[in-house]
């Protein structure tokens, strides 16, 4: 029979396998974020979208003045620092995997706003955490078995 130790032990680990295989598996292909923040003035942001390629970007940024520089992965769309007024929209394909930074300063007088649909992939890094925690479960319920074989001194 299973002491109580070893059931919660058990309970817990099993719990914590399937948090990081759930988070294993919604983190596979592209996701759809939308941003909508605003700036104020001489604020400085920048926005770094990771995707894989054939992912569809679009950005609207609305202010009185404003600098933008953008690099896209492999050859595509590159936008030196260049000054802007009122509106810009941009459109854009990833043609390569990669990261695409862009970097927004307000020089106006007024906020400056920026509306975004970015399709994005996750950080490769975040693969090892999720077998991390995946690990951390088995651990867990490993050293509750030990429980149920003998009772360690202390316990």
């Amino acid at each position: 029979m299973l002491s109580k130790r070893t059931i919660i032990g058990i309970i817990v680990g099993s719990t914590i396998i399937g948090i990081g295989i759930y988070s294993l598996i919604s983190d596979i292909g592209l996701k759809t974020i939308e941003v909508n923040e605003t700036f104020g003035v001489g604020e400085t942001t920048s926005y770094q979208i990771r995707a894989s390629d054939h992912a569809k970007q679009h950005m609207k940024i609305i202010g009185e003045k404003f600098d933008i520089s953008l690099a896209s992965p492999g050859l595509g769309l590159q936008i030196p620092k260049t000054s802007h007024t009122k509106e810009v929209t941009l459109d854009w394909v990833h043609l390569e995997d990669g990261v695409t930074v862009i970097h927004l300063q307000n020089t106006g007088s007024s906020e400056l706003k920026v509306e975004a649909t970015l399709e994005i992939t996750t950080d490769p890094i975040l693969f090892t955490y999720h077998i991390i925690v995946i690990t951390s479960g088995m651990v867990i319920i490993g050293f509750s078995m030990g429980f149920t074989l003998r009772k360690p001194k202390g316990f």
